[in-house]
């Protein structure tokens, strides 16, 4: 049985990772890929695993709005949420096993090992961090295996670093080595992102997280090599620079009364049952949901001169990108090079939610990458967008991920390396 493993590199920019000497293998050249629109974490995830297009599996972003509960929901793991056949389905059909590390969207995947964050939330308001695997009993032996448990606050957050893909790295190299190790292997390693978000790709920190995920790879690369495995590892998509700053796009939809709000002790809370149109925000993209036709047509004119817009595209605009689905909203911001959206819609402070201060990746309605950052009390998160450096979501020139690997493939796109990849295990 063919043996593979697949390691998707958060933030891996071919321009970044060749200017600044990635050393994984010096012998394996950097080529780079064209990532799939959004370049998003779940929307390549779920590209990488089906080779299908946003239109087809669903993930146009790491959130979506569900019209019927009329909620938003962000980083949600059930497997479910990506349609369309695997590009394994074969390949376990005759036996090949397959394991999945850290990947999102993957609780109840197909796949015969399994390890992904799962932290219980309690009633008084506490977390508990774990791990959910399969087999049951996986996690705790991959923790004795690495010699510690895995940290959450690392994995996001003011504390995120490169430790949490030390560990997940670590944890792969002990399960390839392991008497369950699965024939093709999947992992995500998510370190490199936080630095370059915070400071952009030109700030040296940047450059030392390059250098510690380099140390991960090359860990990982030889590894396999000793236990008869080939390796492909891939950036899922390219961090840029901030230039032009953030953009609010439910601060204008609120201002021309499309985006509704509940006052509550003097905060803001969205009111998502009455309002006409709002962003559902993810770094360099935005879905706008609106309740009726002639809302769409408000929030276009609302929206079309906000300073920091690149493109809004319509349906049939984004059925041409392939990014055409219900998730995908009624349109489809397209930040401006340099720029990125924000979820915020009030201005004074006071107005704040309660969660817009804390790490709380499920109730903000938006990505905020604000959080990589502590706020001016304890235990909150800045508030201050000006702080972020780094984003990513668009595509083109310039863009490119960084994609190595020991097997001769020569994609030069994210679907068609994961075409390449089923083709292999053919």
């Amino acid at each position: 049985m063919k043996k593979l493993l697949v390691i998707e590199v958060a933030g891996l920019g071919f321009e970044f990772a060749a200017n600044n000497g990635l050393r994984a293998l010096a012998r394996l050249p950097l080529q780079p890929l064209h990532p799939v629109f959004p370049a998003l974490t779940c929307t390549a995830q779920a590209t990488l695993r089906t080779g299908l297009p946003p239109s087809d599996h669903g993930m146009v972003a790491n959130g979506f709005y569900d019209p019927i509960l009329r909620k938003t929901f962000f980083w949600e793991q059930s497997a479910a949420l990506v349609s369309g056949p695997r590009i394994w389905q074969d390949f376990r059909a005759r036996g090949g096993t397959v394991g999945m590390a850290f990947f999102q969207q993957s609780l109840g995947e197909q796949t015969d090992i399994l390890l992904s964050p799962a932290p219980v939330h309690t009633h008084g308001g506490s977390m508990i961090m774990e791990c959910a695997s399969q087999p049951p009993d996986l996690y705790k032996r991959l923790s004795r295996s690495v010699g510690r448990p895995f940290r959450l606050h690392r994995y996001w957050g003011p504390l995120a670093s490169t430790a949490s893909s030390d560990w997940i790295a670590a944890a792969v190299a002990k399960l390839l080595t392991s008497p369950d190790a699965p024939d093709l292997c999947f992992a995500y390693l998510p370190g490199l992102d936080y630095d370059l978000q915070r400071f952009g790709p030109a700030h040296p920190k940047s450059v030392r997280a390059l250098a510690q995920v380099s140390k991960e790879l090359t860990m990982l690369f030889s590894t396999a090599r000793a236990n008869g495995y080939e390796t492909v590892a891939f950036g899922d998509y390219a961090i840029t620079p901030i230039s032009n700053g953030a953009v609010f796009p439910n601060r204008a939809l609120r201002d021309s009364g499309l985006f509704a709000t509940r006052n509550i002790k003097g905060m803001h809370y969205p009111d998502f049952h009455n309002s006409r149109a709002f962003a559902l925000v993810d770094h360099q993209i935005a879905t706008i949901n609106c309740s009726d036709h002639a809302s769409i047509t408000l929030a276009k004119n609302t929206l079309i001169n906000l300073k920091g817009v690149g493109q809004i595209l319509d349906r049939e605009a984004q059925t041409a990108l392939g990014v055409a689905h219900l998730r995908a909203g009624d349109l489809l911001l397209v930040a401006e090079p340099g720029a990125w959206f924000a979820y915020p819609w009030w201005i004074a402070p006071r107005e704040a939610p309660d969660y817009a201060a804390h790490v709380d990746i499920h109730n903000k309605p938006g990505y905020d990458p604000c959080e990589l950052f502590f706020g001016k009390t304890p235990l909150s998160v800045s508030l201050d967008t000006a702080k972020v450096r780094g984003t990513h979501g668009r595509i083109g020139p310039g863009l490119e991920t960084a994609c190595f690997s020991t097997l001769p493939l020569k994609p030069e796109s994210l679907a068609e390396l994961s075409r390449e990849i089923k083709d292999w295990l053919q």
